[in-house]
């Protein structure tokens, strides 16, 4: 039976980059490897995939492929496919598909530890200009009385002597096209590698112990909703000498009385009199940079707002701050004396229609050509 090309088998272009070919054969090889698939003639399609990136990972044997043939391919000697290596072992297969490059791992070889996560809540002026402060948190230390080896002091720790400290398993299957290799974690040393004879009374054998840490963190000013600080080696300690963790901490900022943020900038709303809006006035406003005062010209109509230049949230990266938005809202007096409706009432026949046809696009305008049917 004569033999399919070897660009189809993996299902790329002649022109198919090598990471290409790469990504069909690791595809390919796990549908069809025979630990996986038990179809019948999986076998025999894991060998063809095999086969053929063999040749066109090479780019000398492609080259040949490509002139020759497969005629080309078998003159150089990577025709043939039989005996332990054609599988190069399952859990070869699968360490080069997960990066382990079919070398197991050392469960003795140093790991970083865990990281962590802590949330704190801050008050708006708080995020605003930042913060020195202590937190607590619940993390593993090295245990004092093992050393981290969990082991009872005095006593040493053993190799496993199932899996010879390698903290994996090997059984081997032999089939009709080669040995298969399954490696698992060894369930007698957990992955360690170790076993402990006598454990440390103090850990149980874990090398670490539960403590709460106290640990200083900066608040850098500006820091908004959601962000976090990184705190390098605070987190998890490290295994087998391993650097530790790291720990992040989020940040929540309560809301304002007064204030609302977007990024940067701070935002108000300004409660003023009739007569302010109308005649004009100097007010005070409140910043988080203390009070300063505000110009409101005359005839100021509600929703006007303006802009305090610099007076919102400095950037938390330290490029310069956001601006303050002041919106006017314009307040009506709910309890008037006979007085002042009698003024109002005054004010209000001298004035006629000239309040709202001093504007021919307000809203007031427009409103009246409404109803009128203009």
């Amino acid at each position: 039976m004569s033999k399919r090309d070897y660009y189809d088998v993996l299902g790329v272009s002649k022109d198919a980059s090598k990471d290409d070919i790469k990504k069909a054969y690791r595809k390919l090889a796990r549908k069809y490897h025979p630990d996986v698939n038990k179809e019948e003639g999986a076998a025999d399609k894991f060998k063809e995939v095999k086969e053929a990136y063999e040749v066109l990972n090479d780019e000398q044997k492609r080259a040949q492929y490509d002139q020759f043939g497969h005629a080309g391919a078998q003159s150089q000697g990577f025709g043939g496919f039989g005996g332990a290596q054609d599988f190069g072992g399952f859990g070869d297969i699968f360490d080069m598909f997960f990066g382990g490059g079919g070398r197991s791992r050392d469960p003795n070889a140093p790991q970083q530890g865990a990281d962590l996560q802590y949330t704190i809540t801050l008050d708006f002026e708080e995020a605003i200009f930042g913060k020195e402060t202590d937190i607590r948190i619940p993390k593993d230390e090295t245990c004092e009385t093992c050393h981290g080896s969990g082991a009872k002091p005095g006593t040493k720790t053993e190799t496993c002597s199932h899996c010879h400290g390698s903290g994996q398993l090997n059984t081997e299957q032999t089939t009709p096209f080669g040995k298969v290799v399954n490696r698992r974690v060894c369930h007698y040393c957990n992955g360690t590698g170790k076993i402990i004879p006598e454990k440390c009374r103090t850990c149980g054998g874990k090398g670490t112990v539960k403590k709460q840490k106290k640990i200083h963190i900066s608040i850098p000013a500006g820091i908004d909703e959601g962000q976090q600080i990184r705190v390098a080696g605070k987190g998890e300690p490290g295994v087998n000498g391993g650097p530790a963790g790291d720990l992040y901490v989020v940040v929540r900022v309560k809301a304002h009385e007064f204030f609302e943020r977007e990024g940067d900038h701070i935002f108000c709303e300004l409660p003023v009199t009739f007569t302010q809006a109308a005649l004009g006035d100097e007010v005070e406003v409140p910043t988080v940079h203390g009070k300063v005062m505000l110009k409101i010209p005359a005839g100021t109509q509600t929703g006007k707002t303006f802009r305090l230049k610099g007076k919102g949230a400095p950037n938390v990266r330290g490029y310069g701050y956001g601006d303050q938005h002041v919106k006017i809202r314009i307040v009506t007096p709910q309890k008037l004396t006979d007085r002042q409706k009698e003024l109002l009432r005054e004010f209000n026949e001298i004035g006629g229609n000239d309040a709202t046809e001093e504007q021919d696009d307000s809203f007031f305008q427009r409103f009246k050509k409404a109803f009128k049917g203009d």
